[in-house]
């Protein structure tokens, strides 16, 4: 009977941790980032303890509309996604402050892996980030991780490649997941 009590009681407890795909749990929302594609919704777990800054500044940025609407303006094939430029340029950002840099070791820029856009000085993010489709860890250390897709890569897979693309897909919408209707 005891054995029969602790297997149900890890059986509880497991249920109870497993997550719904594509839900975060309500002490997550904060922290999660849904990202609305032509083909669909991707779900992406913000990295606070490694990139508050960074964190906070795409929460900031989501939470205005800034996203909405905005183009990838570079997609090179096995290596990365980029947008968050309002010109559709590469060379555009928000009119706040540019970011110093929050690199880390901690994390490896690996398949889904977030990264902000920077110019040549280290302490120059500002809105623009990417999605990495393949390993890059030689940008660890060099540039800032701040999340990682949880589910709907299949759906960053299917933006349009090209720097820039003839025809770019855009975000349709970017909103903190505490936020979302």
């Amino acid at each position: 009977m005891a054995r029969l009590t602790h297997i149900m009681m890890a059986f509880v407890l497991a249920a109870g941790m497993a997550v719904l795909p594509g839900r975060a749990s309500a002490a997550d929302l904060e922290n999660t980032i849904y990202l609305d594609l032509k083909d669909g919704r991707v779900v992406i777990e913000l990295l606070p303890e490694i990139a508050p800054e960074h964190v906070e500044r795409i929460k900031t940025l989501a939470r205005e509309g800034f996203y909405d609407g905005i183009v990838f303006h570079r997609v090179i094939p096995g290596f990365m996604a980029q947008t968050g430029d309002p010109t559709g340029t590469g060379m555009g950002g928000s009119m706040l402050p540019d970011l110093r840099a929050e690199f880390t070791r901690e994390e490896s820029f690996q398949r889904g892996t977030l990264g902000m856009a920077r110019s040549q000085s280290p302490n120059s993010a500002n809105s623009q980030f990417f999605i990495v489709f393949d390993d890059a860890s030689f940008l660890d250390g060099e540039y800032t991780l701040f999340g990682r897709v949880v589910e709907g890569m299949e759906h960053v897979d299917n933006i349009a490649a090209g720097e820039p693309p003839a025809n770019p897909d855009k975000i349709v919408k970017m909103q903190v997941a505490a936020d979302a209707q």
